[in-house]
């Protein structure tokens, strides 16, 4: 797609909607991979390994994927080597250690509101510390309303079982991937966003194995499900940021980022398919959208 169809409301909108849609069906699928494998949410090492194991397959699928829609090979240069650094620090190894050690001792419903947070990290760090766009009353708002959709969805969390460990861990995660879409924005003007995308999650995906493996984690029971589940999260991750990378280096951070807030969503109306909850929560979904759909409208809501 050309940079003009890429800036257009309803393109970023579909297609960071898709996005989401991914990301908010790798909440249940995590929780099912530990279950597959046999992985206790107590064996710290051996969740690192499995994201290490899913986040190298992610990259290597990036890196194939865009070589192949591009017609030739991305080789990142000499000189950005240190950019896929940064990236894979920010955007795999910390945020991922964080979220997969959250989201073993916190529940998914909790894990959804407090990771919706990285909106207002993304757009606070863009604004504030790196310049790159000012943060209008617009944005604040939107970004409001748009919350409320998330806690509404989950409303539970503030029954339900969770930690102030597990929750500590996802905030942190939050703040890791706000300061990684920043550093996209900034590195994507010079260097192909799939490239970067593909080679951070390849740098940070080998780093996390070495860790996993040094400190006796094992990738679990060996099985057909396990084994889909993981090839699944490997997909999610390669192409949902990629195609999140490449409307971040053609738009302003809070335009895209607003668009967040549909990932827990996504992700409860898919628990609700898998799971069969009730139809009174199931009612919780449709408000619950009108009111992120709205935010990142008046976010996205340009003066003339």
């Amino acid at each position: 797609m050309k940079k003009s169809t890429l800036t257009k409301p309803h393109i970023i909108w579909l297609v960071a909607a898709f996005c989401c849609l991914l990301w908010g069906s790798a909440f249940p699928a995590i929780r099912a991979g530990y279950s597959a494998l046999s992985i206790e949410s107590t064996d710290t090492f051996s969740i690192i390994l499995f994201a290490g194991i899913r986040f190298f397959g992610a990259g290597l699928l990036t890196l194939i994927i865009f070589s192949l829609v591009q017609k030739q090979p991305l080789i990142p240069k000499k000189n950005e080597f240190r950019k896929i650094g940064v990236l894979s620090l920010f955007q795999t190894i910390l945020q991922y250690f964080f979220f997969y050690m959250g989201l073993a001792f916190t529940t998914g419903s909790r894990a959804s509101v407090v990771n919706a947070t990285s909106v207002f990290f993304a757009i606070l760090i863009a604004a504030l510390i790196f310049k790159q766009e000012k943060l209008t009353a617009a944005k604040i708002l939107g970004s409001l309303v748009g919350f409320a959709g998330v806690i509404l969805v989950s409303l539970d969390a503030f029954t339900s079982g969770g930690s102030l460990l597990g929750e500590a861990f996802i905030l942190l995660s939050s703040v890791s991937y706000a300061f990684s879409s920043v550093f996209m924005k900034r590195y994507s003007t010079d260097s192909d966003p799939a490239m970067l995308s593909g080679s951070q999650f390849m740098l940070g995906g080998a780093v996390m194995i070495i860790i996993g493996l040094a400190f006796g984690g094992t990738p679990g029971a060996i099985n057909a499900g396990g084994f889909i589940l993981t090839v699944y999260l490997m997909f999610v991750s390669a192409l949902a940021y990629s195609l999140w990378s490449i409307l971040i280096k053609f738009n302003d951070v809070s335009r895209v980022a607003v668009c967040g807030f549909l990932t827990p969503i996504f992700g409860f109306v898919l628990s609700l398919i898998f799971d069969s909850q009730s139809e009174s929560s199931a009612l919780l979904a449709v408000p619950a959208l009108v009111l992120a759909v709205a935010g990142i409208i008046i976010v996205n809501k340009r003066k003339n």
